[in-house]
């Protein structure tokens, strides 16, 4: 019990100091390019208390020491986790996901761009726990139809190793399953019975179509640079990013996008400032030029 008062303590109490916070924000951007501004300040205080927990560390600046030596080199991924990790849930910024199936899909197929041998490939850029990628394959297995999974291939990939762990084992609470037909709890997902109860998993059928990958968006020289996409979702992201990455990140996704493809970035993440030759349709939706046909 003392034990467990002594480190409730370390998270409502002890607060990270300016150099010890300067020493965190520089690792974190360092190996994620996650800016971390003052104004991050509690949140990382409080989610950092948490691995001194886990750690059983008893300060900060001994958390600080610790990620210097050899052994805290693991801890960098842990310590970005608990940075990065945000509450998400299905069929999250709706607008986007309407988009995709009234516009992009139909439009697509009219263009006779699928077939067995070149499907509709779409990546997740961020899908941390991933609720987006298997909201996209609902989608996806509702426009081609459920027995025609060689029609689409869904890559979901995130920073995150714990949120791509939960990721593919595919199992929520009902809070985070905001469908829009009731219907589809039956039709994508299974009820956990026993000590399983309250929680829902989504089938293998859907589960087994997407590819997870742990993945560093800035990183270069990787298999994902040689694929195209009709769509990448890369939304709520560029947020934690300063205008200098966020331009070398956009970059790097219109490289990345087919001819017509599109970006779909978050609902707050405006491209007005960054460089780029995509058209606009609405907010945070982005087709790329140079059609071809």
């Amino acid at each position: 019990m003392e034990c467990r008062y002594s480190y409730e303590r370390i998270e409502t109490i002890l607060k990270i100091s300016t150099k010890e916070y300067e020493i965190l924000r520089r690792l974190v951007y360092d190996n994620s390019r996650i800016n971390l501004g003052n104004e991050k300040y509690e949140l990382v205080s409080s989610r950092v208390a948490k691995r001194l927990r886990a750690l059983n560390l008893d300060s900060y600046s001994t958390y600080c020491e610790y990620l210097a030596t050899l052994g805290g080199k693991n801890e960098l991924s842990q310590l970005i986790d608990a940075i990065s990790t945000n509450y998400t849930y299905f069929y999250r910024e709706t607008h986007h996901l309407d988009f995709l199936a009234s516009t992009i899909l139909p439009n697509m197929m009219a263009q006779k761009r699928f077939s067995a041998f070149n499907p509709f490939k779409i990546w997740s850029a961020a899908c941390a726990t991933g609720e987006e990628p298997y909201t996209l394959a609902i989608i996806l297995s509702e426009f081609f139809g459920p027995q025609n999974l060689q029609s689409w291939k869904l890559l979901a990939t995130d920073i995150s190793t714990s949120a791509l762990e939960t990721a593919k084992a595919g199992v929520y609470k009902h809070d985070k399953l905001k469908l829009p037909n009731p219907s589809m709890l039956r039709t994508y997902f299974q009820k956990g019975q026993g000590s399983s109860e309250g929680l829902y998993r989504v089938k293998s059928s859907i589960r087994d179509n997407i590819q997870f990958r742990n993945y560093n968006l800035l990183q270069q020289n990787d298999k994902i640079s040689n694929s195209a996409f009709d769509v990448i979702f890369c939304r709520n992201v560029m947020i934690y990013f300063d205008r200098d990455t966020q331009q070398e990140l956009v970059a790097k996704l219109e490289r990345k996008l087919t001819p017509d493809g599109y970006l779909i970035a978050g609902c707050s993440e405006s491209l007005s400032s960054i460089q780029h030759g995509m058209i606009a349709h609405g907010s945070s939706i982005y087709q790329k030029q140079g059609v071809t046909h």
